[in-house]
């Protein structure tokens, strides 16, 4: 392009002094900060260029000049025309700029993408959640319990007249209690035996705990002791699901698919779904697919467990020369840099400096060698990094499908720099040719 530009650029300038003339105010409002002022600037630094501007003697020619300077010292007093951000030349890893220091600037190759990615590796449902073998239901603090008590005859302590206290007749020796609540304490009351602990016990510990309270007392005693009321075993099921619930759970050990069905299952497709399990003040997350995928990831839930449903928690923001500027929500597998530039609508074509695609991440301090010595972190001891990918080159394709978008990335695509000059010159022409026409009426 830039050749095209050396041959057909000087026959422009000689034919149109008032292009000519903006093209040196874009090349010194500019100082030959970037590749096109600098160009422009070698153009348009000639003794030609001098001459035109002083011998324009028509009244039209030094009124377009005018108002040219005019329009000069306005953008120089701006520093700069209107833009998205900065430029590729900008975020040069050999900059000297100020604002630069400690900032690490990484060009994303191959072997960048892939260790970054061996560090992705996440800790599996199977492996944070080991429920340990149970011992039978286990009773906790608000549960409902039904205590029935059975007395060989000759009954010395328990209804002797065969009636069960809550007025139903019972062909058999046996009492069966008021339902009762464990209180706060986690206890509950058996007459001659007093007081049980019941929260944190089995039913069968509760039962052989009551028949050794009795024993001496009555004539050999057996107790059965029944779940009425559960308060304590339960699964919350949050979320994109169709119901959230709160599930009970039973002997048989319920699992995490088991809570989703509960809840009448996820609203949006599996593979676009995260599964959040929280239990005490362990909080991990899987895709769902992987979970359907291996049983060993769907796992036994314990009481007061929290299984959340997530469509798409994580995110990225793109900015600059892209199809949309929006913050953009992806699943938990993560996505590649390929599928994040998908999503945003691509670069625009008319804009877009393809040379200029850029990530900003905080990174820990061991993610990768860093090429600024000494390292500089942030207050939570990160690294602050701009990963910089040219997809001018073909293989950086592929790396752009290795390479992993994080949570709370930043995604910028830089102008290209005829797109600023293209600004530049419209900037400077709206103001030339209103007075240029003003001057023409009046010849």
């Amino acid at each position: 392009m830039w050749q095209i530009l050396a041959h057909c650029l000087p026959k422009v300038l000689i034919s149109n002094p008032p292009v000519k003339v903006g093209l040196a105010s874009y090349a010194v409002v500019n100082g030959g900060k970037n590749a096109t002022s600098s160009y422009m600037l070698g153009l348009c630094n000639n003794s030609f260029l001098v001459n035109s501007a002083i011998n324009m003697q028509t009244r039209t020619s030094a009124t377009l000049f005018g108002s040219i300077l005019a329009s000069i010292f306005l953008l120089s007093g701006c520093n700069s025309i209107p833009t998205s951000g900065f430029g590729r030349a900008d975020a040069d890893p050999k900059s000297t700029q100020p604002n630069l220091k400690g900032i690490q600037i990484i060009d994303v190759t191959d072997s960048v993408a892939k260790q970054l990615f061996d560090q992705r590796a996440t800790r599996q449902f199977s492996d944070a959640f080991i429920v340990p073998a149970s011992r039978g239901q286990m009773i906790g603090n608000g549960d409902g319990l039904e205590v029935s008590i059975w007395e060989a005859p000759p009954a010395t302590l328990f209804s002797p007249g065969n009636i069960d206290v809550r007025g139903v007749t019972s062909s058999t020796r046996a009492t069966t209690l008021p339902d009762q609540m464990v209180n706060s304490d986690g206890f509950i009351s058996v007459p001659f035996a007093g007081k049980i602990k019941a929260a944190g016990e089995s039913l069968q510990a509760v039962e052989a705990e009551i028949v050794k309270r009795l024993t001496g007392k009555a004539n050999q005693p057996e107790v059965f002791v029944r779940l009425t009321k559960n308060v304590s075993a339960n699964v919350t099921v949050v979320g994109e699901v169709t119901n959230s619930t709160r599930m009970p759970l039973t002997p048989g050990g319920e699992r995490l698919l088991d809570a989703l069905a509960a809840a009448g299952g996820v609203r949006q497709p599996v593979n676009k779904m995260t599964i959040q399990l929280t239990r005490g003040d362990s909080v991990f997350a899987m895709p769902l697919d992987t979970v359907i995928r291996d049983p060993k990831q769907n796992v036994t839930l314990a009481r007061g467990d929290v299984v959340t449903a997530m469509f798409q928690p994580l995110s990225f923001t793109a900015l600059g020369a892209t199809g949309k500027n929006e913050e953009i929500n992806f699943e938990v597998p993560g996505i590649s840099l390929a599928q994040a530039l998908a999503r945003t609508g691509g670069l625009r074509d008319e804009r877009s400096d393809p040379q200029g695609v850029f990530i900003f991440r905080f990174e820990p301090v061991n993610a990768l060698a860093w090429p600024k010595q000494p390292v500089m972190t942030t207050a939570d001891g990160k690294v602050a990094v701009i990963y910089r990918i040219d997809l001018r080159d073909p293989a950086s394709f592929f790396v752009a499908q290795t390479f992993q978008v994080n949570n709370k990335d930043l995604l910028y695509v830089s102008n290209a720099p005829v797109a600023e000059l293209q600004k530049f010159l419209n900037v400077v022409f709206s103001v030339t040719y209103p007075i240029l026409n003003a001057a023409q009426s009046f010849k």
